[in-house]
């Protein structure tokens, strides 16, 4: 019997860590590229969150006290952690608004916003998004970097300790940095659809100018259409390049530079 309490109690403590590991593991497993997305099934999601808590709980258990005998001192406790997880899980789905910001730019820019019915997936968005946040996400994992994932989860309880709140400062400087890098991110990747729609509309202006009766739209439309999809086929390979670069600096180093 004594040992049958013995037991329990260790039990007990085991639980108690492994459910606090998992609120901040699993807040940020749901935000997760290419693991949180929508069109997982939840129980699928919900077991690789089970699945990364068995793998992150073994290093952050020394940071983890024992239960509270108080209901509200648990809240208190525990409720930092769904925090934080949420923020560092938005500062890697940041990476995949940056890929639909630079689709829609990229888009509109070529008249292919609404190629296909304007919507290829679960978040309504340009087919010219989806392509490239499916190609990304698969990109993520033939190279390796969901292992990385482990690692980013272990270095923000270094950057957050456990049931400490996550300090203004921390969320003013990632945050901030993280917004305006997602927006500098998109812009510069749909770059090159953005100076081809601007070639193309002075030159159609300067035809238009020098042939009145010419209908330009005639002619500019099918080749603009025609430009945005051979401009796709060749810089998406060095548009996914730059973006996985920016995306393993994150993950590499939550707390870096980006």
């Amino acid at each position: 019997m004594e040992n049958l309490a013995q037991l329990l109690d260790l039990s007990q403590i085991t639980l108690w860590r492994g459910f606090v590991v998992f609120l901040r593991v699993g807040a940020i497993a749901a935000l997760l590229p290419a693991f949180g997305e929508q069109s997982i099934p939840v129980r699928v999601r919900l077991g690789i969150a089970l699945a990364f808590t068995m793998i992150i709980a073994p290093a952050v258990t020394s940071q983890i006290g024992a239960s509270p005998s108080n209901l509200i001192i648990a809240v208190a406790y525990l409720a930092p952690e769904v925090m934080t997880g949420v923020f560092f899980g938005l500062l890697l789905r940041f990476f995949v608004f940056a890929l639909q910001i630079a689709a829609a730019i990229a888009a509109q820019s070529t008249s292919l916003s609404q190629i296909f019915g304007g919507s290829a997936g679960i978040d309504p968005q340009p087919a010219m998004g989806h392509i490239m946040v499916v190609s990304a996400l698969a990109l993520v994992g033939l190279m390796g970097l969901h292992t990385e994932f482990a690692g980013y989860m272990i270095e923000t309880y270094r950057l957050v300790p456990v049931g400490v709140l996550i300090a203004s400062d921390v969320v003013a400087d990632l945050g901030l940095r993280a917004v305006a890098h997602v927006f500098a991110l998109g812009f510069t990747l749909a770059a090159p659809f953005v100076i081809t729609s601007l070639i193309y509309n002075v030159t159609m202006g300067v035809i238009n100018r020098a042939m009145p009766q010419l209908m330009v739209s005639f002619i500019g439309a099918p080749a603009i259409t025609a430009a945005g999809m051979l401009l796709l086929l060749i810089s998406a390979p060095i548009m996914l390049q730059i973006w996985l670069r920016a995306f393993a600096v994150v993950v590499l180093d939550p707390g870096g530079d980006f």
